[in-house]
């Protein structure tokens, strides 16, 4: 059976409500996980060593073009092999946390998982991207047309011109609001939102599940 590659991105570990939804999903899972956790074990930026690897003889690789090019195989490899995809990316100053774009730079790469004459190989297979955030960002809220993490995410990674994964997102959200007093009035829908957030998690790992023994 294929795994679940779990990419995690919080500062926070176990107490990031993003990661906690994630493991919402994860309790629900029945299948085998590789877990890459890049708060604690971060790739590197993406270098000019790394950029020019890819465009140049592996018998002709400088060795930091050689330590790069096997950086982005391990990753790359890993990305391939997995059937489905969970993705824990909080909201960091309006964008994503740089170890996970880090990591994104790293994978997406041209003719390897990224085909401009046709879908990338892992094109619909599912994915579900998880961002919880410390306000409200949706439409007629004040902060509407902030969030630069999901459109920018489900627009990579669900593109089809890009790696074409299907992605379902989930947001829970004003999770100030229990530590912030100015948010207090906020409470009663940010406690709606994680209600709905660990539901719809749990959900999602069933339909995954099935989606993938269905497709072995």
């Amino acid at each position: 059976m294929s795994y679940l590659l779990h990419i995690d991105s919080s500062s926070l570990g176990e107490a990031s409500v993003s990661h906690q939804v994630a493991q919402s999903f994860r309790d629900q899972w029945q299948g085998p996980v590789v877990h890459r956790d890049l708060a604690a074990s971060p790739v590197p930026h993406l270098s000019a060593a790394g950029i020019t690897a890819r465009t140049t003889d592996p018998a002709r690789h400088t060795t930091e073009q050689a330590k790069a090019a096997a950086l982005q195989d391990e990753l790359i490899e890993e990305f391939l092999g997995a059937g489905a995809y969970l993705f824990t990316v909080p909201m960091y100053n309006l964008s994503m946390p740089s170890v996970f774009k880090a990591w994104l730079d790293q994978i997406v790469v041209t003719d390897r998982t990224l085909i401009f004459n046709g879908p990338s190989p892992v094109a619909g297979r599912p994915a579900l991207l998880i961002s919880a955030r410390g306000g409200g960002y949706g439409p007629g809220t004040p902060n509407e047309g902030l969030d630069y993490v999901v459109p920018t995410l489900e627009a990579v990674l669900g593109h089809d011109h890009l790696l074409g994964l299907d992605v379902t997102t989930v947001i829970p959200e004003l999770t100030m609001a229990p530590v912030n007093p100015a948010m207090a009035p906020l409470l009663p829908l940010h406690e709606a939102s994680m209600t709905t957030a660990h539901d719809k998690a749990r959900t999602l790992a069933t339909t995954f599940d099935t989606s993938l023994q269905q497709a072995l």
